[in-house]
């Protein structure tokens, strides 16, 4: 190459280089000062966007004031933030999503709410319809018959023959003065036979014929099983002595085990039906006659007694049954579908639709289950939708977002029955419903001491207190997290 050539060369070579810096020189700033503005917009929506409190979304009803570990879980603090979208108390759902989800609803209807309770049954004599058989006088039995105990005896049904020497004398006399025909002398001599025992027929019968009767054949008055037969040929007997016990079988007594949980809902006369796996396909029915005034300690029952008729004599003392309880409240309630119902164990929930796409929990008071069916007694009114598939799904993601269902305000006195968890602390705000607390540690709930703020269990709690006062807390565990049940001044004040 010519020397020319190469100095060309150099030129164009020294031109591409100033012309590569250069550009990179003037784009240096413009790149620079991109990232920088867009992380400097981003610092400040970060400052704007103002957190309202932390929560752990396992346990969403506690608020703390500043972000760190929960003392419940092993788990960072989630914030919640004062801008977020939506109801801050109901999960929002994209309505054209819902069938992708599976939520099926259902309408809160009212009506007259019949219902039934299962219960296991066993068969028992009516001991009501029992007959026992004494000797009303001393005596010699001279023939039993062929009869045993466990036998189905009619009425009448003949026992045994008891020779009574007593009474023959006495039916001698009664004989001789009815041959004189003095009507007087006969009225007493009558009257001495029954004084003696003698049935009014075995009177009857020897005044008819004219003969000693000293035999007395022991009968069966009612139709029913033989249980006691306590006479041999050849024993004697003494008078008030017990021969023999039946009883009837006219009718049984069907005994049932309720739970002490349904015991309140069976009253005397209360409709049942019985269904005996010895008789299949029939059922029969009957009243509830009796309410047994002890409840079983072991199985926590309540026994109940019901009547049923039995004139074929086919239920037989031993037998089981499938019984049916019914119940009818006259008042027409309100109710749902029983899927709808969440049981949290302390109280129950459901998920209730409103308009676009946002659903809430409700805590409702449960009444009777029948059917697919329960009644609710407080919470919901008349034409609400509530979710019936799906709505476990949307209160799992209710208790992530921090959305909690209000307590019902319940009749009952507002006194806890929880035990109390003690801590000293210090006031840092306080108002009617809430106070806000840096406290030290509960020991019995193993939690540390921390600022928290806690809903007071009573607007009184706040007379006399403000903030920067030292106090001593008493907190207990409800189903919405920690509530303040007392609060007292304790040290020096400032």
């Amino acid at each position: 190459m010519s020397s020319k050539a190469w100095k060309g060369a150099l030129l164009v070579g020294i031109s591409i280089a100033l012309g590569v810096a250069g550009g990179y020189w003037f784009a240096q700033p413009r790149m620079s000062a991109v990232p920088g503005v867009a992380l400097e917009q981003g610092t400040e929506a970060s400052a704007e966007r103002k957190v309202l409190y932390w929560y752990d979304p396992m346990v969403p009803q506690q608020k703390f004031d500043k972000p760190g570990k929960s003392p419940f879980m092993d788990m960072q603090l989630v914030p919640r933030y004062a801008d977020a979208k939506g109801d801050s108390a109901a999960v929002q759902i994209d309505p054209s999503l819902t069938q992708n989800l599976g939520v099926r609803l259902a309408t809160v209807s009212r009506g007259v709410f019949a219902s039934s309770l299962d219960v296991v049954g066993v068969l028992a004599f009516n001991e009501r319809d029992v007959a026992v058989i004494q000797a009303r006088t001393a005596g010699f039995v001279e023939r039993v018959y062929a009869r045993a105990p466990g036998d189905v005896i009619k009425a009448n049904a003949a026992l045994a023959d008891i020779l009574v020497p007593e009474w023959a004398g006495a039916q001698e006399e009664f004989l001789a003065l009815k041959r004189n025909g003095d009507a007087g002398l006969l009225a007493a001599a009558r009257q001495r036979l029954r004084l003696t025992g003698m049935p009014t027929a075995l009177i009857a019968q020897v005044e008819r014929s004219g003969k000693v009767q000293p035999t007395l054949t022991l009968t069966s008055p009612i139709a029913g099983v033989l249980q006691e037969l306590n006479v041999r040929e050849g024993m004697t007997v003494a008078s008030g002595e017990t021969l023999a016990r039946v009883n009837g079988l006219s009718s049984v007594w069907l005994a049932v085990a309720v739970p002490e949980s349904e015991a309140g809902s069976i009253v005397i006369g209360q409709a049942a039906e019985a269904h005996f796996p010895a008789f299949p396909g029939v059922v029969l029915k009957g009243t509830v006659s009796a309410i047994l005034p002890e409840t079983n300690p072991d199985s926590r029952t309540l026994r109940v007694r019901i009547e049923l008729p039995n004139p074929e004599g086919r239920l037989r003392p031993g037998l089981t049954a499938q019984v049916s309880l019914r119940r009818a409240t006259e008042q027409s309630v309100l109710w749902v579908p029983s899927e709808a119902v969440i049981r949290t164990g302390r109280r129950a929930l459901v998920m209730l639709a409103e308009d676009a796409g946002r659903y809430r929990p409700v805590e409702v008071q449960l009444g009777q289950d029948n059917d697919g069916k329960t009644a609710i007694l407080k919470g919901l009114e008349e034409g609400q939708q509530v979710v019936t598939s799906g709505q476990f799904l949307l209160d799992s993601e209710a208790s992530l977002k921090g959305i909690v269902a209000g307590s019902l305000e319940m009749s009952a006195p507002s006194a806890t029955t929880s035990a109390l968890h003690e801590a000293d602390g210090q006031v840092v705000e306080i108002n009617s419903k809430e106070v806000t607390l840096a406290h030290g540690p509960f020991k019995t709930l193993g939690m540390p001491g921390m600022t928290m703020t806690f809903p007071l269990a009573n607007p009184a709690l706040m007379q006399g207190l403000k903030a920067g006062d030292k106090v001593r807390i008493a907190v207990s565990q409800t189903d919405d997290g920690l509530r303040v049940e007392r609060l007292e001044k304790t040290g020096s004040q400032p």
